[in-house]
């Protein structure tokens, strides 16, 4: 077993998953339908699991394989005493379950490993970007992700709830429980093609941030305006920018708070607007500043 002091750090859904045996929502997973070429790896220590060669569309729900790097993963009996837990080899860090006699390979095997317990090396490693995530939240998440989409230097974006106490939270329950969360949108960006402070402005001239808990004919704490920063420096530039605008006359409710556990939203809810070639119904582009 490898020097724990080299481990990768987990996120507060990763060590529900990875340290406490826990599982994804089927159909969750960035690696249930992808099939492009290269070698899954821990996502805590790094060590090589799975060949993509050995991945299969198993229709399950979560990433599927029939036969595993010799010597990457152990078994063992799950707490149930029916199941078979699988392990990396290197770490124990819990990917899932093997399951035999399915018949849907002709190994007769299937790993059916969480999504979030891996990561993915192309077969042909491209040059490394440096990137950076913002998280904003302005009102319903399909129009904010709508008008971020598009802009030069942002790679991906993902729509889901944060700022609340509820792990793993679901639509049902961000829109009639209490549990604190925002719908939010994560921008994953090449900070040498779009800086922070031009994602910020967007975010400010594509919502009212005057308003409290609710924009446009959407009401609820879910809807509030909110920066959840994840540098100083991003802080810094929020402010900053609040500032500007409370200099200009606007009553600005946005709060500034730091970043924490932000969970993806289900499917259908990605690239809302994209997928069903319509547009916002309570965000437009307002130059501000």
């Amino acid at each position: 077993m490898n020097d724990k002091s080299t481990w990768n750090k987990l996120n507060d859904f990763e060590k529900y998953v990875i340290v406490n045996k826990g599982t994804e929502r089927p159909g969750t997973g960035k690696f249930d339908a992808f099939f492009e070429d290269g070698t899954y790896t821990c996502k805590r220590c790094n060590a090589p699991l799975y060949k993509s060669t050995d991945k299969f569309d198993a229709h399950c729900g979560w990433p599927a394989f029939d036969d595993e790097i010799e010597g990457a993963v152990k078994r063992k009996t799950d707490a149930d005493g029916r199941r078979t837990e699988i392990l990396c080899a290197n770490c124990d860090a819990h990917l899932g379950h093997v399951f035999e006699g399915e018949r849907i390979t002709d190994k007769n095997v299937r790993h059916c490993v969480n999504s979030v317990s891996l990561n993915f090396t192309p077969e042909e490693e491209k040059a490394v970007v440096k990137t950076e995530e913002a998280i904003f939240a302005g009102g319903c998440f399909w129009g904010v992700e709508y008008f971020f989409t598009e802009l030069d230097g942002v790679l991906a974006t993902s729509v889901g709830y944060t700022g609340g106490a509820k792990n793993n939270p679901t639509y049902k329950e961000v829109c009639y429980t209490d549990t604190g969360h925002a719908e939010a949108l994560k921008v994953t960006y090449d900070p040498s093609k779009v800086s922070y402070e031009e994602l910020a402005r967007l975010f400010f001239e594509i919502h009212d941030p005057t308003q409290v808990d609710r924009q446009g004919p959407d009401v609820g704490k879910q809807y509030r305006s909110e920066i959840f920063y994840t540098s100083a420096t991003q802080k810094e530039v929020a402010n900053k920018l609040i500032g500007e605008l409370k200099g200009k006359g606007f009553k600005v409710a946005t709060q500034v708070t730091k970043a924490d556990t932000f969970w993806d939203a289900e499917e259908y809810h990605q690239k809302y607007y994209i997928k069903h070639k319509k547009e916002p119904y309570c965000h437009v582009k307002i130059e501000r500043f």
